[in-house]
């Protein structure tokens, strides 16, 4: 049977948005992450491509693109909805506190844990391996938060996007020592930051301002591709690409903020918020198309096997627990009391699989399961899916006890006026 045909590739890729549309739904009512249902797609698709051919494919090059593409529109999708108030400093700052300390902390033990557990594993590449590993995954939270409150909403959604570009950047910054062509060092790579955020500062400013000149009705995939032009040679100037994005969605999305003074005069607000409000559509709906192919298209690739090992499960296990261990004493410190669901939902997903197939040849342990990666993606999701559903339950409890507790009144009765009698 000839799966792959024209027709075929269109039926099975129609098959699988329906499906996707369809595991959102049911993501909202049972707050179990899409995620997962998309990777078990997958997994059930690769048993299925088994059966029909004996042919490998290497699905490799399609995953790190739909990886790469879906990386830049969850954060260009997240950036366009933070707004800089001043009484959005506090949240943001604690947001990036959180997110800093976390993903450092993360990485030390996580480093230590393959270090000790893995023998043929160095000191080096055990942080390198690490990384990918204590990233918060944006592309799971910012959909699975979308029923919590404002101000939690936006914290995670502040957070992950900083533990996505962090740790990205601590990522390729570790990277770099394997290779002594690419090493900057601490003030090289401190340069090429500041490099970025001036080149991503001036480049945001010259799109909406021509932008807005532009008449096309088609010009909304422009932006996009030059957007993605910007990242990709970025990367190859080795900018941290990903600032770019971020920026831009800050200067577009707080237009008001960026444009004031002499430079108000150069921009047609009207018209510039037509692009945002259209960008946003757009960036939501490629989110959601690049994401549940990346998803389904890893669940291809994976060894299901692997998650069966001991070793696998004990390390696992331990990386989980180091996680939330580190999570719970960050949450209470910068949070308070209030630490229910935030100290759960620290989900791993599409850039742990994104750095973890971008680890240089040098650094590659050949001891390391794979299916650890697996383990953790999935064990992170259940716990936040459970602490999704409890916080659900409490919060319509809680709703109920309101609605049902009669509200005290008292009779209230007109005053009278009484005629004095004359004497």
């Amino acid at each position: 049977m000839e799966l792959i045909s024209s027709y075929n590739l269109i039926i099975e890729v129609s098959v699988i948005i329906i499906l996707s549309f369809l595991f959102n739904g049911i993501s909202k009512k049972t707050n179990i992450p899409a995620v997962l249902l998309l990777i078990g797609l997958g997994i059930i698709l690769q048993y299925v491509l088994k059966h029909y051919t004996s042919d490998q494919v290497d699905f490799f090059p399609i995953l790190e693109v739909l990886g790469i593409v879906g990386l830049i529109m969850i954060v260009l999708e997240a950036a366009l909805e933070l707004e800089l108030k001043r009484e959005k400093l506090i949240p943001i700052l604690k947001s990036m506190a959180i997110a800093s300390i976390g993903l450092g902390a993360s990485t030390w033990a996580a480093a230590y844990i393959l270090y000790y557990y893995i023998p043929e594993m160095t000191w080096q590449s055990a942080w390198l391996y690490a990384t990918p590993l204590s990233i918060l995954s944006s592309a799971i939270i910012i959909p699975s938060v979308s029923g919590l409150k404002g101000k939690k909403r936006e914290f995670h959604i502040y957070e992950s996007t900083f533990s996505d570009i962090l740790g990205i950047m601590l990522f390729y910054f570790l990277s770099g020592k394997f290779d002594p062509a690419e090493d900057t060092g601490l003030v090289g790579f401190g340069g090429n930051f500041l490099l970025t955020v001036a080149i991503s500062i001036v480049a945001s400013y010259a799109i909406i301002l021509i932008f807005q000149n532009i008449k096309s009705q088609v010009k909304l995939f422009l932006l996009i591709a030059v957007l993605l032009l910007l990242y990709a040679v970025g990367k190859k100037m080795h900018l941290s690409s990903l600032i770019i994005i971020l920026i831009f969605g800050l200067v577009i999305a707080n237009m008001q903020l960026f444009f004031k003074g002499k430079l108000a005069k150069w921009v047609n607000f009207e018209k510039a918020h037509q692009i945002y409000h259209e960008l946003h559509t757009i960036t939501a709906e490629t989110a959601f198309v690049v994401r549940t192919f990346f998803f389904v298209i890893f669940g291809l690739t994976i060894a299901i096997t692997s998650l069966f090992s001991v070793e696998v499960a004990l390390i696992s296990t331990l990386l989980i627990a180091s996680i939330y261990a580190i999570r719970f004493v960050l949450v209470f410190i910068f949070e308070g009391k209030d630490i229910l669901p935030q100290v759960f939902i620290a989900p791993r997903g599409l850039i742990t699989v994104l750095l973890f197939y971008a680890i240089p040849v040098e650094a590659q342990i050949a001891s390391f399961e794979p299916g650890i990666l697996l383990f953790v993606i999935i064990g992170t999701s259940l716990i936040m899916t459970f602490a999704m559903i409890y916080e659900k339950k409490r919060s319509s409890k809680a709703l109920k006890i309101a609605e049902n507790r009669g509200v005290g009144s008292i009779k209230w009765k007109a005053p009278s006026v009484l005629e004095e009698k004359p004497e």
